[in-house]
């Protein structure tokens, strides 16, 4: 043990072991149990979803808006359900779509027209976003701590060092006037 090194010193070497064991240990276990959590739930939304949406052919009756020239139009459509129910609704298109073209769109069970369902490949990007944000998340909460111990410290250090200083000052001063 080094008689030069005051309390706070080994305080401040304690909490620096410790924050480096949580870096260490929590860190994997707080990435992989976020990111695997999204993954499972994103993965029960790709199977509702799924199950619940379907694409039909539906032909298109008239352009409502026109966005831009490389940007999507809104056409409405028409199609006919498995039931034989004629349907409409309103999705987006190309701007070279024509009125009368077929296009396919996806539909819910009650014939809404809707977005595509998520794929697996989402699922698993937002697994690994999610990881990755709970890594970055202990990585930074670590470093905050750290940062935060050593502040407070160092204001601890700094006040020490001037009450010392306040008491020898004045005598080194008075030695050396003349």
């Amino acid at each position: 043990m080094n008689p030069l090194r005051r309390p706070s010193d080994r305080f401040e070497s304690w909490v620096r072991g410790f924050l480096m064991l949580v870096l260490v240990l929590g860190l994997p276990v707080a990435a992989l149990g976020a990111g695997l959590t999204a993954y499972e739930s994103s993965m029960r939304t790709v199977q509702t979803q799924s199950a619940e949406r379907h694409q039909v052919d539906a032909r298109v009756t008239s352009i409502t808006e026109e966005v831009g020239e490389n940007a999507k139009q809104q056409a409405r459509v028409r199609w006919t359900d498995a039931d034989g129910t004629a349907r409409t609704g309103t999705t987006l298109v190309t701007p070279d779509t024509p009125e009368g073209t077929t296009v396919r769109v996806w539909v819910t069970g009650e014939g809404a027209v809707t977005s595509p369902p998520m794929t697996e490949n989402q699922a698993v990007t937002t697994g690994w976003f999610a990881g990755g944000a709970a890594a970055v998340g202990v990585a930074a909460g670590v470093f905050a701590a750290r940062v935060g111990v050593r502040h407070a410290l160092d204001r601890r250090r700094y006040a020490q060092w001037d009450a010392e200083w306040n008491q020898v000052e004045p005598l080194w001063a008075g030695r050396f006037r003349r």
